[in-house]
């Protein structure tokens, strides 16, 4: 992994520890660059409302935002499982708002990387902010 790639890794392996999931009991952390460079993490939370909880991606993606980014370069995520864990599509959509098509996503198991996929791979024919008319 790049220093780069370690640092988002560190930031969302954290994160996953931090996971509240005592329902699906599939903790993830999910990590976003922002377009300054900096790294902003977030962690799965569930609720006993079930669905009423959040993903990992959003809580990183809301932290990017209260801080006062609005670029998405690169996504990790860190989810449990042999299967490789990739976004849901609410996420995708979500990342859509804030990240280029060819941006970058990582999906990651606690061991490190597992696959590299970029956003429109993940969400093809997607619909973004610039299909909204004036």
């Amino acid at each position: 992994m790049t220093p780069a790639l370690q640092e988002m890794f560190d930031a969302a392996l954290v994160a996953h520890g931090n996971a509240h999931s005592p329902y699906s009991h599939y903790p993830v952390g999910a990590a976003v660059r922002g377009g300054s460079g900096r790294v902003y993490a977030g962690c799965n939370v569930e609720n006993a409302a079930y669905p009423q909880g959040w993903c990992a991606e959003a809580s990183a993606i809301a932290a990017m935002v209260t801080a006062g980014e609005r670029q998405i370069v690169e996504v990790l995520t860190i989810s449990n499982g042999e299967l490789i864990g990739t976004c849901c599509g609410g996420c995708r959509q979500k990342i859509r708002e804030f990240a280029a098509l060819d941006t970058p996503i990582y999906s990651c198991g606690p061991e490190g990387l597992r696959a590299t996929f970029t956003l429109a791979g993940l969400l093809p024919h997607s619909f973004g902010p610039e299909n909204l008319l004036d």
